[in-house]
């Protein structure tokens, strides 16, 4: 979900939350850093779940393959290995935090490739974040036109 190539990342620390730029820096560091080794079903999530509270609740768009409530570590790497499965490449070619604070708000533009098709498509996504005390507790993504990238996703049925 972001590009292969970024800083190292360095978990928030118990006795000291980070501020919310800090570990939303850190969870795509760490997020980076987990595709890179291979992502799910190979890599370790463990460098990921100190930015995510244990009750996280991710909440992604119905109409998306990967639609529905993702809750907890658990849920998170589940949520991480249908992404996988649903597409091939996903990166995040540009990225603006517009917000930074126990709400924040960023932008990311996205550039995929369907697993399923080969189509590639590129879209933004608008997520808000809740943070406390250093974690991230819930994440709403906001995607400007899911029917399309459901279609991308989907293999189409060649009547002959």
């Amino acid at each position: 979900m972001t590009p292969h190539s970024s800083p190292s990342a360095t978990a928030p620390k118990a006795s000291s939350p980070l501020e919310p730029a800090a570990v939303l820096t850190g969870m795509y560091a760490a997020e980076a850093e987990y595709l890179a080794a291979g992502g799910p079903g190979t890599a370790s999530f463990a460098p990921l779940a100190p930015y995510f509270a244990p009750d996280v609740v991710l909440h992604q768009a119905a109409g998306l393959p990967y639609g529905g409530d993702w809750r907890g570590h658990a849920g998170m790497e589940r949520f991480f290995q249908e992404m996988s499965r649903v597409w091939e490449a996903f990166d995040i070619v540009q990225q603006q935090f517009l917000a930074t604070g126990e709400t924040s708000v960023i932008l990311s533009r996205i550039r995929a490739r369907s697993r399923a098709t080969g189509r590639e498509i590129a879209f933004p996504i608008l997520q808000t974040m809740a943070i406390t005390e250093g974690r991230i507790t819930e994440v709403h993504p906001f995607y400007w036109d899911t029917a399309t990238i459901a279609a991308v996703c989907t293999p189409t049925s060649e009547a002959g």
